[in-house]
Protein backbone atom coordinates (compact mmCIF):
# COMPACT_ATOMS: atom_id res chain seq x y z
CA UNK A 1 0.00 0.00 0.00
CA UNK A 2 1.73 3.17 -1.24
CA UNK A 3 0.34 5.40 1.51
CA UNK A 4 2.49 3.56 4.07
CA UNK A 5 5.76 3.38 2.13
CA UNK A 6 8.50 5.24 4.03
CA UNK A 7 6.04 6.44 6.67
CA UNK A 8 7.67 6.58 10.11
CA UNK A 9 5.50 4.44 12.38
CA UNK A 10 6.05 4.30 16.13
CA UNK A 11 4.60 1.21 17.85
CA UNK A 12 4.42 0.63 21.59
CA UNK A 13 3.96 -2.91 22.85
CA UNK A 14 5.69 -4.05 19.68
CA UNK A 15 6.76 -7.46 20.95
CA UNK A 16 3.37 -8.33 22.41
CA UNK A 17 0.83 -10.46 20.58
CA UNK A 18 -1.09 -7.76 18.71
CA UNK A 19 1.89 -5.40 18.54
CA UNK A 20 4.03 -8.01 16.75
CA UNK A 21 1.37 -8.45 14.09
CA UNK A 22 1.10 -4.67 13.62
CA UNK A 23 4.90 -4.46 13.27
CA UNK A 24 4.89 -7.27 10.70
CA UNK A 25 2.17 -5.57 8.65
CA UNK A 26 3.94 -2.19 8.86
CA UNK A 27 7.17 -3.71 7.55
CA UNK A 28 5.31 -5.47 4.74
CA UNK A 29 4.01 -2.03 3.71
CA UNK A 30 7.64 -0.74 3.53
CA UNK A 31 7.20 1.63 6.45
CA UNK A 32 10.06 2.71 8.72
CA UNK A 33 9.27 1.20 12.10
CA UNK A 34 10.31 2.50 15.51
CA UNK A 35 9.40 0.48 18.59
CA UNK A 36 9.50 0.83 22.36
CA UNK A 37 10.24 -2.35 24.31
CA UNK A 38 9.96 -2.65 28.06
CA UNK A 39 11.57 -6.09 28.10
CA UNK A 40 12.61 -8.82 25.71
CA UNK A 41 10.07 -11.57 25.04
CA UNK A 42 11.86 -14.43 23.34
CA UNK A 43 8.71 -16.37 22.64
CA UNK A 44 7.00 -13.71 20.55
CA UNK A 45 6.35 -13.24 16.85
CA UNK A 46 8.61 -10.19 17.08
CA UNK A 47 11.58 -12.51 17.72
CA UNK A 48 10.34 -15.70 16.05
CA UNK A 49 9.94 -13.94 12.69
CA UNK A 50 13.06 -11.79 13.09
CA UNK A 51 11.13 -8.51 13.12
CA UNK A 52 13.48 -7.01 15.71
CA UNK A 53 16.31 -6.87 13.15
CA UNK A 54 14.23 -4.60 10.92
CA UNK A 55 13.15 -1.99 13.47
CA UNK A 56 14.73 0.92 15.30
CA UNK A 57 14.45 -0.11 18.93
CA UNK A 58 14.17 2.00 22.08
CA UNK A 59 14.15 0.30 25.45
CA UNK A 60 12.39 1.57 28.52
CA UNK A 61 9.10 2.14 30.27
CA UNK A 62 6.05 4.08 29.14
CA UNK A 63 6.04 5.87 32.50
CA UNK A 64 9.42 7.44 31.63
CA UNK A 65 8.20 10.77 30.26
CA UNK A 66 11.70 11.94 29.29
CA UNK A 67 12.25 8.83 27.17
CA UNK A 68 8.88 9.18 25.45
CA UNK A 69 9.52 12.86 24.73
CA UNK A 70 12.96 12.07 23.29
CA UNK A 71 11.50 9.46 20.94
CA UNK A 72 9.05 11.98 19.52
CA UNK A 73 11.62 14.80 19.50
CA UNK A 74 14.33 12.80 17.69
CA UNK A 75 12.15 11.09 15.11
CA UNK A 76 9.70 12.67 12.70
CA UNK A 77 6.92 10.26 13.58
CA UNK A 78 4.02 10.13 11.13
CA UNK A 79 1.84 7.53 12.82
CA UNK A 80 1.74 6.07 16.33
CA UNK A 81 0.04 2.82 17.24
CA UNK A 82 -0.13 2.88 21.04
CA UNK A 83 -0.81 -0.74 21.94
CA UNK A 84 1.36 -1.35 25.02
CA UNK A 85 -0.46 -2.14 28.25
CA UNK A 86 -0.38 -4.32 31.31
CA UNK A 87 -3.12 -6.61 30.03
CA UNK A 88 -3.35 -9.44 32.56
CA UNK A 89 -6.46 -9.05 34.72
CA UNK A 90 -5.03 -11.08 37.62
CA UNK A 91 -1.90 -8.92 37.76
CA UNK A 92 -4.06 -5.78 37.66
CA UNK A 93 -6.09 -7.04 40.62
CA UNK A 94 -2.96 -7.91 42.60
CA UNK A 95 -0.95 -4.82 41.60
CA UNK A 96 -3.29 -2.00 40.59
CA UNK A 97 -0.73 0.81 40.96
CA UNK A 98 1.69 -0.81 38.52
CA UNK A 99 -1.14 -1.34 36.06
CA UNK A 100 -2.28 2.28 36.41
CA UNK A 101 1.26 3.59 35.86
CA UNK A 102 1.65 1.64 32.63
CA UNK A 103 -1.85 1.97 31.22
CA UNK A 104 -2.80 5.47 32.37
CA UNK A 105 0.42 7.40 33.02
CA UNK A 106 2.05 5.70 30.03
CA UNK A 107 -0.81 6.81 27.82
CA UNK A 108 -0.74 10.44 28.95
CA UNK A 109 3.02 10.49 28.32
CA UNK A 110 2.46 9.33 24.73
CA UNK A 111 -0.39 11.79 24.24
CA UNK A 112 1.51 14.76 25.63
CA UNK A 113 4.59 14.02 23.53
CA UNK A 114 2.32 13.97 20.48
CA UNK A 115 0.83 17.29 21.59
CA UNK A 116 4.27 18.90 21.90
CA UNK A 117 6.02 17.43 18.86
CA UNK A 118 3.12 16.70 16.54
CA UNK A 119 1.68 13.59 14.91
CA UNK A 120 -0.23 12.89 11.71
CA UNK A 121 -2.25 9.99 13.11
CA UNK A 122 -2.44 8.10 16.38
CA UNK A 123 -4.46 4.99 17.15
CA UNK A 124 -4.80 4.15 20.86
CA UNK A 125 -5.81 0.70 22.04
CA UNK A 126 -8.67 0.76 24.49
CA UNK A 127 -10.76 -2.37 25.04
CA UNK A 128 -14.28 -3.72 25.25
CA UNK A 129 -13.49 -4.02 28.98
CA UNK A 130 -13.53 -0.20 29.20
CA UNK A 131 -17.33 -0.32 29.05
CA UNK A 132 -17.65 -2.28 32.26
CA UNK A 133 -20.88 -4.27 32.56
CA UNK A 134 -24.09 -3.24 30.79
CA UNK A 135 -27.39 -5.06 30.52
CA UNK A 136 -28.05 -3.81 26.99
CA UNK A 137 -26.11 -5.81 24.40
CA UNK A 138 -24.27 -5.55 22.10
CA UNK A 139 -22.24 -2.62 23.41
CA UNK A 140 -22.28 0.45 21.17
CA UNK A 141 -19.81 3.32 21.22
CA UNK A 142 -22.20 5.67 22.99
CA UNK A 143 -22.52 3.37 26.00
CA UNK A 144 -20.91 4.94 29.09
CA UNK A 145 -17.54 3.69 30.32
CA UNK A 146 -18.39 2.38 33.80
CA UNK A 147 -15.54 -0.03 34.52
CA UNK A 148 -15.28 -1.10 38.17
CA UNK A 149 -12.14 -3.28 38.24
CA UNK A 150 -8.47 -2.19 37.97
CA UNK A 151 -7.65 -3.39 34.43
CA UNK A 152 -11.01 -2.29 33.05
CA UNK A 153 -10.74 1.10 34.77
CA UNK A 154 -7.21 1.63 33.45
CA UNK A 155 -8.48 1.15 29.89
CA UNK A 156 -11.44 3.47 30.53
CA UNK A 157 -9.07 6.18 31.75
CA UNK A 158 -6.68 5.77 28.80
CA UNK A 159 -9.68 5.88 26.46
CA UNK A 160 -11.01 9.12 27.98
CA UNK A 161 -7.57 10.76 28.05
CA UNK A 162 -7.03 9.97 24.37
CA UNK A 163 -10.32 11.49 23.32
CA UNK A 164 -9.68 14.47 25.60
CA UNK A 165 -6.36 15.24 23.87
CA UNK A 166 -7.97 14.81 20.46
CA UNK A 167 -10.79 17.26 21.22
CA UNK A 168 -8.86 19.80 23.28
CA UNK A 169 -5.68 19.98 21.17
CA UNK A 170 -7.16 18.98 17.79
CA UNK A 171 -4.87 15.97 17.58
CA UNK A 172 -5.57 13.25 14.98
CA UNK A 173 -6.32 10.49 17.48
CA UNK A 174 -8.79 7.62 17.36
CA UNK A 175 -9.51 4.85 19.84
CA UNK A 176 -10.07 1.15 19.24
CA UNK A 177 -12.31 -0.93 21.51
CA UNK A 178 -11.73 -4.50 20.42
CA UNK A 179 -13.30 -7.78 21.37
CA UNK A 180 -11.08 -10.64 22.57
CA UNK A 181 -8.29 -11.04 20.01
CA UNK A 182 -6.87 -14.43 19.07
CA UNK A 183 -4.66 -15.86 16.37
CA UNK A 184 -1.21 -17.20 15.47
CA UNK A 185 1.63 -16.49 17.90
CA UNK A 186 -0.48 -15.69 20.95
CA UNK A 187 1.65 -17.39 23.57
CA UNK A 188 -0.11 -16.02 26.63
CA UNK A 189 -1.45 -19.26 28.04
CA UNK A 190 -3.60 -17.56 30.62
CA UNK A 191 -5.98 -16.97 27.69
CA UNK A 192 -8.49 -19.65 26.81
CA UNK A 193 -7.69 -20.11 23.10
CA UNK A 194 -3.91 -20.63 23.22
CA UNK A 195 -4.16 -22.70 26.40
CA UNK A 196 -6.83 -24.98 24.91
CA UNK A 197 -4.86 -25.46 21.69
CA UNK A 198 -1.73 -26.30 23.69
CA UNK A 199 -3.63 -28.85 25.76
CA UNK A 200 -5.25 -30.38 22.68
CA UNK A 201 -1.95 -30.72 20.80
CA UNK A 202 -0.37 -32.35 23.85
CA UNK A 203 -3.35 -34.65 24.33
CA UNK A 204 -4.30 -33.24 27.72
CA UNK A 205 -7.77 -32.31 28.95
CA UNK A 206 -8.15 -28.51 28.62
CA UNK A 207 -8.75 -26.44 31.73
CA UNK A 208 -11.68 -24.03 31.90
CA UNK A 209 -11.05 -21.57 34.74
CA UNK A 210 -14.62 -20.23 34.73
CA UNK A 211 -17.83 -22.26 34.86
CA UNK A 212 -17.85 -22.20 31.06
CA UNK A 213 -20.88 -19.94 30.80
CA UNK A 214 -19.40 -16.46 30.09
CA UNK A 215 -20.38 -15.21 26.65
CA UNK A 216 -17.68 -13.44 24.64
CA UNK A 217 -16.83 -12.23 21.14
CA UNK A 218 -13.54 -13.53 19.68
CA UNK A 219 -11.99 -11.74 16.69
CA UNK A 220 -9.09 -12.91 14.52
CA UNK A 221 -5.88 -10.87 14.86
CA UNK A 222 -5.60 -10.29 11.11
CA UNK A 223 -8.98 -8.57 11.11
CA UNK A 224 -7.92 -6.36 14.02
CA UNK A 225 -4.67 -5.39 12.26
CA UNK A 226 -6.79 -4.43 9.25
CA UNK A 227 -8.87 -2.26 11.57
CA UNK A 228 -5.83 -0.43 12.93
CA UNK A 229 -4.56 0.47 9.48
CA UNK A 230 -7.96 1.42 8.10
CA UNK A 231 -8.46 3.69 11.10
CA UNK A 232 -5.00 5.28 10.82
CA UNK A 233 -5.48 5.86 7.10
CA UNK A 234 -8.83 7.53 7.77
CA UNK A 235 -7.08 9.90 10.20
CA UNK A 236 -4.29 10.65 7.72
CA UNK A 237 -6.83 11.47 5.02
CA UNK A 238 -9.04 13.36 7.52
CA UNK A 239 -12.02 11.20 6.65
CA UNK A 240 -13.17 10.96 10.28
CA UNK A 241 -13.49 13.37 13.17
CA UNK A 242 -10.59 13.36 15.61
CA UNK A 243 -11.35 11.69 18.93
CA UNK A 244 -13.71 9.04 17.61
CA UNK A 245 -13.89 5.60 19.22
CA UNK A 246 -14.71 2.46 17.24
CA UNK A 247 -15.73 -1.04 18.27
CA UNK A 248 -14.15 -3.95 16.40
CA UNK A 249 -15.58 -7.44 16.83
CA UNK A 250 -17.55 -10.11 15.02
CA UNK A 251 -20.81 -9.47 16.88
CA UNK A 252 -21.21 -13.26 17.19
CA UNK A 253 -20.59 -14.21 20.82
CA UNK A 254 -19.96 -17.76 21.97
CA UNK A 255 -19.81 -19.29 25.44
CA UNK A 256 -16.43 -20.40 26.78
CA UNK A 257 -17.46 -24.06 26.93
CA UNK A 258 -18.73 -24.05 23.34
CA UNK A 259 -15.53 -22.32 22.23
CA UNK A 260 -13.45 -25.05 23.88
CA UNK A 261 -15.55 -27.70 22.17
CA UNK A 262 -15.01 -26.03 18.78
CA UNK A 263 -11.25 -25.87 19.35
CA UNK A 264 -11.14 -29.57 20.24
CA UNK A 265 -13.13 -30.37 17.09
CA UNK A 266 -10.75 -28.36 14.88
CA UNK A 267 -7.75 -30.03 16.54
CA UNK A 268 -9.32 -33.46 16.07
CA UNK A 269 -9.34 -34.12 19.82
CA UNK A 270 -13.03 -34.44 20.64
CA UNK A 271 -12.22 -37.31 23.01
CA UNK A 272 -10.69 -34.90 25.50
CA UNK A 273 -12.86 -33.63 28.36
CA UNK A 274 -12.69 -30.01 29.55
CA UNK A 275 -11.97 -29.64 33.27
CA UNK A 276 -14.25 -26.92 34.64
CA UNK A 277 -12.67 -25.39 37.74
CA UNK A 278 -15.42 -23.03 38.89
CA UNK A 279 -18.98 -23.93 39.84
CA UNK A 280 -20.13 -20.32 39.99
CA UNK A 281 -19.31 -16.85 38.74
CA UNK A 282 -15.69 -15.74 39.20
CA UNK A 283 -15.28 -12.48 41.11
CA UNK A 284 -14.96 -9.58 38.67
CA UNK A 285 -16.07 -11.72 35.71
CA UNK A 286 -18.68 -10.22 33.40
CA UNK A 287 -21.15 -12.87 32.26
CA UNK A 288 -22.10 -11.45 28.88
CA UNK A 289 -20.02 -9.02 26.83
CA UNK A 290 -19.88 -8.41 23.09
CA UNK A 291 -19.77 -5.49 20.68
CA UNK A 292 -21.60 -3.92 17.78
CA UNK A 293 -19.21 -2.97 14.97
CA UNK A 294 -21.91 -1.27 12.91
CA UNK A 295 -20.18 2.12 13.24
CA UNK A 296 -16.89 0.74 11.89
CA UNK A 297 -18.75 -0.85 9.00
CA UNK A 298 -20.69 2.33 8.20
CA UNK A 299 -17.85 4.86 8.53
CA UNK A 300 -14.67 2.88 7.84
CA UNK A 301 -15.99 0.11 5.64
CA UNK A 302 -14.46 -2.42 8.05
CA UNK A 303 -15.97 -5.79 8.75
CA UNK A 304 -14.26 -9.03 9.81
CA UNK A 305 -13.12 -11.34 7.03
CA UNK A 306 -12.65 -14.38 9.26
CA UNK A 307 -15.42 -16.43 10.79
CA UNK A 308 -14.55 -17.98 14.15
CA UNK A 309 -14.11 -21.40 12.52
CA UNK A 310 -11.84 -20.05 9.77
CA UNK A 311 -9.78 -18.06 12.23
CA UNK A 312 -9.37 -20.98 14.62
CA UNK A 313 -8.29 -23.25 11.77
CA UNK A 314 -5.58 -20.76 10.76
CA UNK A 315 -4.54 -20.44 14.40
CA UNK A 316 -4.39 -24.23 14.87
CA UNK A 317 -2.02 -24.60 11.92
CA UNK A 318 0.40 -22.15 13.53
CA UNK A 319 0.27 -23.79 16.98
CA UNK A 320 0.66 -27.25 15.49
CA UNK A 321 3.89 -26.19 13.76
CA UNK A 322 5.09 -24.31 16.87
CA UNK A 323 4.59 -27.18 19.30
Amino acid sequence: MSIWKNKVIFITGANGFLGSHVVKRSLSYKAKVIVLLKEDIQRSLFEIDGLSRRCKIYRGDLSDSRLISSIFRNNKIDVCFHIAAQAIVGIANDSPIGTFKTNIEGTWNILDAARVYGIKAMVVASSDKAYGEHKRLPYKERAPLIALHPYDASKSCADILSRTYAHTYKLPIAVTRCANIYGPADLNFSRIIPDTFRSAIRGKDPIVRSNGAPLRDYTFVGDIVDAYFVLAESLLKKKIEFGEAFNFGTGKPISVIKLVGLILKIAGKTGLNPRILSKGKIKGEIDRQYLSSAKADRILGWRPKYSLEKGLEATYKWYKDYF
